[in-house]
């Protein structure tokens, strides 16, 4: 292409001039150009000549010097860790030098070294960073903290709508670091549950944008498969496998107030492994009774086409409630959204008060929110306007890889309660107590969690503590301690209602006690006694060989309920810290905060 006046910001005389030099250039010699002048550019126009690398032959390709680059993580399941690898390959690929850390484990003296930052966090709790980014997240809000002025970053939030403090630990850290002074060099994104494609849209415009920035020549955008967020997986989240469902049982006694189902699924042809801790994700189907009863509130015909998203992608209304999008729980955006299109004044004035949607979303769904503000004019193609992805539902693995390889075990409680007049249950859960067999199958995909690893030594003693469906792992992991013959101590607190009624998996722990697999059995039943009693009471009665076993080197695992059973079982440690350690409250706070950084004390909690 030759330069003229209408196609360049040069005039009739530099076109001329230019166009008769380029005439004489070789491609290497455009090449070198090319370079010279954007060095000439980001230098404020004292260039000299770009380095060029020497062997038998001099390097057509100008060599920059790249920033250097760090990327830090704060993951509480290992979505944030899995993400964070990614990128760090990403940039490799690109021959960037890359810093990859989880934050506890990142040296707070170098933050002033940074160049480029890059932040990949989960929010946890009510708006709490994870375990293993508290200390980076009070030191980067402290007075401690450097100035940054030199540094250049970018968050990725990962969190769950529906809960109140929405990517909250994301929007710490972005805020904090433009008061530091960094620069943005491109905006934070926050992520549902649903986060694969915004955080391949992420890593693709920061790649692009540290290229641009950093003199590199000029190449073709950087461009992310959606696979590439699963690492070496055949199967992932965007490529799930059909699992044969081979078991489904209930293991509550007749009586019991609870429906907990054990589920086995064929993993044959799946060829990946799994550890105990790691989780398995199912995509579920929301209820047809529900989906029916949606579809008569709206009077809509259900086999309409509708979108269901941006793209352009399309499916019947029916097909869509059933498969797509979520409609048994509301979220602060989903009533937001419906504000904007359904036109009903009430709502409209009520959602101007963060208070009125908070108390509102609990314990409602899609179907309340149409019966209490009724649309005046919603069409079907607003649908996917309002309403979020289903999400899937990851449930923790109860078996061994390697004593069952061809398969793997679930333990799934369902979910039913009664609310604002109606009755609600779990989507997943219940579509497996009461709609799916034996021979069915359902779409899953393997989550490896890199924050609830056991010990595969004899050497660690494992005090393991999860009441109702939270023993998950710890079956998992006996299960393969067995398998493994290893002979460390182990020790399990179980909590239920009943004894009688509730006691899951009963026969293989005692089998496992009698064996000497597992050294130590303590039990609540919190219903069959006048005071209920729970697994953090029979701690603090083991409290002197409780503490004489982190003594020994054990590591502690709890899993379960996160509102109620974590944080009593946390202080419960705590208690039997102080009182046999002879610590203040303190002291015995930072004495588990050391075992959480000697990754003994470990928790999965929902």
């Amino acid at each position: 292409m030759e330069l003229s006046v209408t196609n360049s910001p040069f005039n009739q005389e530099q076109s001329e001039k230019l166009n008769q030099v380029f005439a004489t250039l070789t491609n290497e010699q455009k090449i070198w150009l090319s370079g010279y002048l954007s060095a000439s550019v980001v230098q404020g126009g004292q260039a000299s000549a770009p380095v060029v690398e020497q062997s038998t032959a001099v390097s057509s390709e100008p060599k920059f010097k790249k920033r250097d680059i760090t990327v830090l993580f704060g993951s509480e399941t290992g979505n944030a860790q899995g993400l964070a690898e990614t990128l760090e390959s990403k940039l490799k690929e690109k021959s960037f030098n890359v810093n990859l850390a989880c934050m506890e484990d990142f040296k707070t003296k170098d933050l002033k070294k940074v160049e480029d930052l890059f932040i990949i966090t989960a929010t946890h709790g009510e708006g709490d960073p994870p375990d293993n980014a508290i200390t980076f997240h009070e030191f980067l809000h402290s007075r401690k903290a450097p100035k940054l002025n030199d540094v250049r970053f970018s968050v990725l939030a990962l969190g769950d709508e529906s809960y109140e403090f929405f990517c909250q630990t994301g929007k710490d850290f972005d805020k904090r670091l433009e008061e530091l002074g960094a620069e943005r060099i491109h905006p934070r994104v926050d992520c549902d549950l649903d986060f694969d494609e915004p955080a391949e849209k992420w890593m693709e415009d920061i790649l692009n944008s540290i290229g641009q920035v950093s003199g590199q020549t000029a190449e073709e955008p950087v461009k992310l498969e959606a696979e590439d967020l699963s690492a070496t997986q055949t199967y992932s989240r965007s490529n799930p496998y059909e699992a044969e469902i081979l078991e489904n049982i209930n293991l509550n006694g007749r009586g019991s107030n609870k429906e907990v189902r054990h589920i086995e699924l064929s993993l044959e042809g799946f060829n990946d492994s799994f550890e105990p801790g790691d989780c398995i994700g199912i995509f579920p189907k929301n209820d047809p009774e529900i989906v029916s009863e949606l579809i008569e509130t709206l009077v809509w015909d259900p086999e309409e086409i509708v979108p269901i998203n941006d793209s352009g992608d399309t499916l019947t209304l029916r097909d869509a409630l059933t498969n797509h999008f979520e409609i048994t729980k509301l979220t602060k955006p989903i009533v937001t959204k419906a504000a904007n299109i359904f036109g009903n004044g009430v709502l409209s004035e009520k959602v101007k008060k963060d208070r009125w949607i908070y108390g509102y979303v609990e314990g409602r769904d899609f179907i309340d929110l149409l019966n209490d503000f009724p649309p005046e004019d919603l069409q079907p193609d607003a649908l996917h306007q309002i309403l979020r992805k289903l999400p899937a539902r990851e449930y923790s693995i109860a078996s061994s890889h390697q004593a069952a390889p061809d398969e793997v075990h679930l333990t799934i409680g369902a979910v039913r309660y009664h609310s604002h007049d109606r009755d609600r249950k779990g989507v997943c859960s219940v579509q497996f107590a009461e709609r799916l067999q034996p021979g069915d199958t359902v779409p899953i995909y393997l989550k490896k969690n890199p924050n609830f690893k056991f010990p595969k030594t004899s050497e660690t003693p494992v005090i393991m503590i999860g009441p109702g469906t939270g023993v998950a792992p710890f079956r998992s992991y006996i299960q393969e301690k067995e398998e493994l013959e290893l002979t460390n101590k182990a020790w399990l607190f179980f909590g239920e209602q009943h004894f009688t009624t509730d006691f899951l998996y009963q026969t293989e722990w005692q089998g496992w006690l009698k064996d000497g697999v597992l050294d130590k059995l303590s039990v609540a039943f919190s219903r069959d006694s006048e005071e209920k009693v729970y697994v953090q009471h029979r701690i603090e009665e083991n409290s002197k060989e409780f503490y004489q076993w982190i003594q020994e080197g054990a590591a502690i695992y709890v899993c379960g309920d996160e509102k109620h059973m974590a944080k009593d079982v946390h202080q419960s440690i705590l208690n039997v810290i102080q009182k046999e350690g002879h610590y203040n409250e303190e002291e015995a706070e930072a004495f588990l905060t050391e075992l959480k950084k000697e990754r003994r004390y470990q928790r999965d909690i929902y």
